[in-house]
């Protein structure tokens, strides 16, 4: 009969102690992982211009894509002869036509990513396909969510104007990079398109 092998309580102690330690390694590891992440996602956003064209660009889509629509109809009531009262609105210039182009345009930006076009620039591009593209699909989802966050601080800023704009008929494909970044949130410079630069930001946050 074999008799019992004794428990060392040095070596355990030893071996608890490597364990513990592997595991404040990992969580080190993680957290140096997501400081990355978060850097690399903020920066992504140092270029507002080259971001608001990439918005501007997914509404000039919205916009190409219209179709005719019949006016809106609101004669809903009926006075004391039978005949129906309320207002006949053309749609192009209707609050409806304004929810149904700017309502899940920052969901649209999800389909937009970062991609490096050369050595020293990278821009926005639509993907159609997540599987060719140039960069980890990790990192692209992140800078996916990135100028999805950013698609809604921009419309929080100058929704009301655009969509005045809209009901107007004061922007047209074409014109909303210009309407949209230079005119109302002044991301790009209005003469070269190119983006403006805060003297009193130094765009660590990459926020609007």
């Amino acid at each position: 009969m074999s008799t019992p092998k004794k428990i060392n309580k040095k070596e355990t102690g030893v071996t608890m102690e490597k364990i513990q330690t592997k595991k404040k390694m990992a969580k080190s590891v993680v957290c140096l992982i997501l400081m990355f992440s978060i850097f690399s996602v903020t920066a992504s956003i140092e270029d507002k211009c080259g971001a608001c064209n990439a918005v501007a660009e997914e509404l000039e889509l919205g916009l190409s894509k219209e179709k005719p629509r019949n006016h809106l109809d609101m004669r809903h009531r009926l006075d004391s002869k039978g005949q129906r009262v309320g207002k006949v609105i053309d749609y192009r210039v209707s609050e409806l036509r304004v929810v149904e182009l700017l309502e899940g345009l920052c969901d649209k930006m999800l389909d937009y990513t970062l991609e490096k076009v050369d050595s020293t620039r990278r821009e926005w591009v639509r993907v159609d396909h997540w599987d060719n593209i140039t960069i980890s699909k990790q990192e692209a989802k992140a800078y996916a969510k990135d100028i999805s966050t950013y698609c809604g601080r921009l419309l929080e800023e100058t929704e009301d104007e655009l969509a005045e704009l809209i009901k107007k008929g004061s922007i047209q494909a074409g014109d909303v990079s210009k309407v949209l970044c230079q005119d109302l949130s002044q991301h790009c410079d209005v003469s070269s398109g190119t983006q403006l630069v805060d003297d009193n930001n130094d765009g660590s946050d990459g926020e609007l």
